[in-house]
């Protein structure tokens, strides 16, 4: 087959500038082949290589004495005591699922579950924050409908429980939709398996499924913007077999006991092209690979088709080859292709071969370490105006338009689409701020949560960069659970454009103030950018992902509200309307500025929380509609009324931060009272469960005509 020449338009097309080319040809002196041009198109893409945002990532914590490992593997490893870890990340498929809704969120799911048993860990638990436009956007349905099978339909399959995660609409979105996949899987401390090669001649082999022509060029589709041309970018999304990566993962599990490991790495974005020159750069060698031995399912692929394939459950090892025959009788048991396709050097290159002809020499390093890195130039998020009156409306009138949203209706019709219970360990199911899972065959758990306002990163990205993470930290204490780390999975528009970087430096620089104060640092992340169509950037998106521990789960908050609890309300309430849910849904404005985050007020009142743990029966953060919406969610739960003695919308629909709401016994409110005393925590009662209403100040409804609503609206409107 002949290969194309390399013109200004072909160069352009694999998504290289003009300056990058010339620094191609700087690096190799002469012209790149077609193979080598796709190969410097897949490493040095904004997916790849985060070269536009590598200079401000730095800047965010990542270690502590919990930190096993930080960023820079495959997925990040925190210590949860008694010589067990817990490996996490949060990855994002936003423009493949936008292309091909089912396919595009499935394979997600895959890439990040193969992220996490990599590693050595066996996932324990999953979770999703899917962004979507506007419910009248004539693609919203299909998306919707097409996004939640995929995610349960790979998930399910594959046998990993879903506890919790978000979903949101806003318009921004309509053109591009975000898919934020995240994982957590539990390994033995001591047995943790990470990617560099070593050793010099030693056998690189090829694990899992037959490679296609699937994905080919999708890491570079996914670092460019949308157009009209987006129907044309189908055949550049996987496609994914959850049974094959079942039985990928068992046998990796069971390839690592027996000691052939040296180091493995996930073909994800840029396939083996990424994997490969990864485990290189890692280990300070050189890599060569014979194409001619790659398992193949479709035929005359070429170099380039195989180098840049993004076909799905496959890996790619490092083998001791003193046990190649016991390792390949792993593969052969579990019905998997295992391929050696060639061998470390101790030379720094990356030499492609197929059938004795050389379609790729280049500098392994200049791949990797070498990428371009770009200090964008950016300029700071303008203060927002000061936001127009906010009208008095009744209470229970907001309220109702509120839980008439998909933004905030009650989203089971989303995860009863998703396996909660597999593996039984399930303690806290979807449906709560967090999910928890219990350790097998201990008294011990894990929280997760995921969580970001991104109105409030709009408006003043620092603020809401610490916003996300200290709502992230407050779901989980309201589980009980010590937060110990996080994810990040930064969703922003055109890097290219000054406003769009700053949003991006501000949220870092918000994100990287509340992980410090609240010790929980970013071990893992993804960067997304470009989420763009026809000019129009989304809301600025960074998801955090985060995760807790419940040393015992005698110390788990899950109780309900019954007739006769007290409402106590923790922290200060100042009436902050700004950018709020009340402004959104019900005068469908988004103006004046996001809430102020006190971050040493966020750990105060988050360690009375957990210290007073024994005295608390439900609890939940405030955030997202204020007391309002946190009284009704937890009285709606319980199927009780609820009142609430305020009744102006400063007070019951502020978004102040650093609050809980909590619902207990009189005796026990006795108990918390004095103990805020104590701790110089702020709380107050602001009302009572019961009854079969939901009352604020003089206005109310009926609760059962309140939780039809509620609860009606998804399947109304995507059913």
């Amino acid at each position: 087959m002949t290969e194309p020449d390399i013109s200004p338009e072909l160069i352009a097309a694999h998504g290289l500038s003009p300056d990058e080319y010339q620094e191609i040809l700087r690096i190799i002196n002469r012209e790149p082949t077609f193979t080598e041009l796709g190969i410097f198109s897949a490493m040095w893409n904004e997916h790849c290589s985060y070269k536009s945002s590598k200079k401000w990532l730095r800047t965010l914590p990542t270690e502590g004495p919990q930190v096993i490992c930080g960023p820079g593997e495959n997925a990040g490893i925190v210590d949860i005591g008694d010589g067990q870890a817990l490996v996490f990340k949060m990855e994002s498929h936003n423009h493949p699922s936008y292309i091909e809704p089912y396919q595009g969120a499935a394979t997600g799911v895959g890439g990040i579950l193969r992220d996490v048993f990599t590693m050595g860990a066996r996932p324990i638990a999953a979770m999703n924050a899917l962004s979507f436009g506007e419910t009248s956007h004539p693609k919203t349905k299909s998306l919707v409908n097409g996004v939640v099978a995929g995610v349960g339909g790979y998930g399910n399959c594959f046998g990993v429980p879903t506890v919790g995660g978000e979903v949101r609409f806003h318009a921004a979105y309509n053109g591009n939709c975000l898919v934020n996949a995240f994982a957590a899987g539990l390994a033995d401390a001591d047995k943790i398996f990470y990617s560099a090669a070593s050793g010099v001649g030693m056998p690189v082999v090829y694990l899992g499924a037959k490679t296609g022509r699937d994905g080919v060029g999708g890491a570079t589709m996914a670092s460019a913007e949308f157009d009209d041309t987006i129907e044309e970018k189908r055949p550049t999304v996987q496609v994914g077999d959850p049974f094959t990566e079942k039985r990928l993962m068992e046998a990796c599990q069971e390839l690592m006991l027996t000691g052939a490991v040296i180091s493995i790495q996930d073909m994800g974005a840029a396939g083996l092209t990424c994997s490969a020159v990864e485990m290189g750069d890692k280990g300070n060698l050189g890599v060569r690979l014979r194409l001619e031995d790659v398992p193949v399912r479709e035929e005359n692929m070429t170099a380039y088709e195989m180098m840049l394939s993004e076909s799905q459950e496959r890996m790619l090892m490092v083998l001791d080859p003193a046990k190649e025959a016991e390792a390949k009788a792993v593969f052969v048991k579990w019905d998997l292709d295992f391929a050696i396709v060639g061998e470390t050097i101790d030379e720094d290159r990356f030499l492609i071969e197929l059938n004795g002809e050389v379609k790729a020499d280049l500098p392994l390093k200049t791949l990797a370490g070498s990428a371009p890195e770009y200090d964008r130039p950016w300029v700071p998020t303008p203060a927002a105006p000061e936001m127009d009156p906010v009208p008095q409306v009744d209470p229970i009138d907001a309220l109702t338009a509120l839980i008439a949203s998909p933004n905030y209706a009650h989203k089971a019709w989303v995860y009863e689409q998703y396996d909660q219970q597999v593996m039984g360990d399930t303690v806290v199911a979807p449906g709560a701020g967090s999910g928890v899972t219990r350790i097998h065959g201990t008294n011990k758990a894990v929280a997760f949560t995921s969580d970001v306002t991104p109105r409030y990163v709009r408006a003043n990205p620092v603020e809401g960069g610490k916003q996300a993470v200290a709502e992230a930290y407050r779901n989980l204490t309201a589980k009980g659970a010590l937060p110990l780390a996080t994810t990040d999975n930064m969703n922003f528009g055109n890097p290219e454009k000054p406003e769009i970087m700053g949003q991006f430096v501000g949220a870092i620089q918000g994100i990287g103030a509340a992980c410090i104060a609240l010790d929980m640092p970013i071990v893992s992340g993804n960067v997304s950018l470009y989420n763009e169509t026809d000019g129009e950037p989304i809301l600025p998106t960074p998801t955090i992902g985060a995760v807790g521990l419940i040393a015992d789960l005698d110390n788990l908050i899950d109780g309900q509200p019954r007739a006769g609890h007290v409402a106590l309300l923790v922290g200060e309430t100042a009436g902050h309307l700004g950018q709020s849910a009340l402004l959104a849904e019900v005068f469908n404005r988004e103006d004046g500025d996001a809430p102020t985050v006190d971050l040493a007020a966020e750990k105060r009142n988050g360690s009375f929380i957990r210290d007073q743990a024994q005295w608390i029966d439900a609890c939940t953060d405030l955030a997202d509609g204020g007391l309002a919406l946190a009284a009704f969610e937890l009285a709606e739960a319980a199927g009780v009324g609820v009142t609430l003695d305020a009744s102006d919308i400063e007070t019951l629909f502020g978004e102040d931060q650093a609050r809980y709401l909590i619902a207990c016994s009189f005796d026990k409110a006795e108990a918390l009272m004095t103990a805020a005393s104590q701790a110089g925590v702020t709380i107050q009662s602001v009302g009572k469960f019961g009854g079969s209403t939901v009352r604020f100040g003089t206005s109310e409804a009926p609760l059962e005509d309140l939780s039809a609503s509620y609860r009606g609206v998804y399947a109304e409107a995507f059913g």
